[in-house]
């Protein structure tokens, strides 16, 4: 096949999961639900932790990144693939592509670091709380958040440019929900196995040492907590790192599929469930478990929205 002109007016066509399914109108508004849930979850918890003095403690102001990246991370990948199945108009441009590519890969990177030291926080504070405030001081706070950034930043850059720098078959669809480094390899005219055996290198060095300080972390909070007289305390404990492992679980199983996993284990319709759970679904469920079912956001809410906007009643 003859590579495809690589100027700014190429355009590649997006074949994605709404495409691809049986029932696509029924697909397109829960994915339109989810993002609106991300968008107005997200929004909500950044407008507080900005704005209610009592939420400026390193927890809090971790979440906060962790909203900021989430509002983005969805925003940059929903409105497109809905308008494009809503307008019946799939094509991007080679720069788009390398835009969204970047943006995401770099939203993605910086989340995956920072939730590993999300779980450190709370390490610290379950642990060792007399030296909370030793430990995550603020500038240990600005380290991890800034150190997540460029990290996320760096990385993507790399792989932006280094994937985009290929020449791409005349076949243009890209079975994908958005663009991302799998999928596009596959248009490529050239021998990319080099190149996919670094993305799979690299894949494990970004993404199982975080994971596994989130495990280590979460074990050594529950052995603490388990060590406690209180039974109330235990379960509230339990129940806290339940929920916010099933959100872990749910985004790095599927980066780590996709990206640590050879891609000929994968069929396009597999790529396209699992960049749904990591490009919309944890986003949406992020705010839910980490901080809108806590006593003191629902609090901040009501002292930021007014009580008339919110139950009497938290059920946490």
């Amino acid at each position: 096949m003859e590579p495809l002109n690589s100027s700014l007016g190429s355009v590649f066509i997006l074949v994605g999961i709404l495409d691809d399914s049986g029932s696509p109108e029924l697909l397109c508004a829960m994915i339109t639900v989810l993002y609106t849930l991300a968008l107005t979850s997200n929004g909500l918890l950044l407008l507080v932790i900005t704005m209610d003095g009592q939420l400026h403690v390193p927890m809090y102001f971790l979440l906060g990144q962790l909203s900021l990246i989430d509002f983005f991370l969805t925003s940059i990948i929903i409105p497109k693939a809905v308008m494009d199945f809503l307008l019946n108009d799939n094509t991007i441009s080679l720069g788009g592509c390398a835009l969204q590519m970047f943006l995401a890969l770099t939203l993605g990177g910086a989340e995956d670091l920072l939730l590993a030291f999300m779980a450190y926080d709370r390490y610290v504070a379950i642990c060792h709380p007399l030296n909370y405030m030793i430990f995550m001081r603020p500038s240990i706070c600005w380290l991890g958040v800034a150190t997540s950034w460029i990290l996320g930043f760096l990385s993507a850059l790399g792989y932006t440019i280094h994937t985009m720098q290929y020449p791409f078959c005349k076949s243009r669809k890209i079975r994908h929900l958005f663009c991302e480094i799998p999928p596009l390899l596959k248009l490529a005219c050239a021998d990319t196995s080099t190149y996919e055996l670094m993305v799979y290198v690299m894949g494990v060095a970004f993404l199982i040492p975080p994971l596994a300080a989130i495990l280590t972390s979460y074990t050594l909070i529950l052995l603490t907590v388990l060590n406690k007289p209180s039974n109330e305390g235990r379960k509230k404990a339990l129940v806290t790192c339940s929920s916010h492992l099933t959100v872990v679980g749910l985004y790095y199983g599927a980066l780590t599929v996709m990206y640590v996993l050879p891609s000929s284990y994968l069929s396009p319709e597999q790529e396209n469930i699992l960049s749904v759970f990591y490009g919309v679904v944890t986003p949406a469920l992020n705010p839910l478990i980490y901080s809108l079912r806590n006593k003191e956001v629902i609090g901040a809410l009501r002292r930021v929205l007014g009580k008339w906007l919110l139950p009497t009643q938290s059920t946490f």
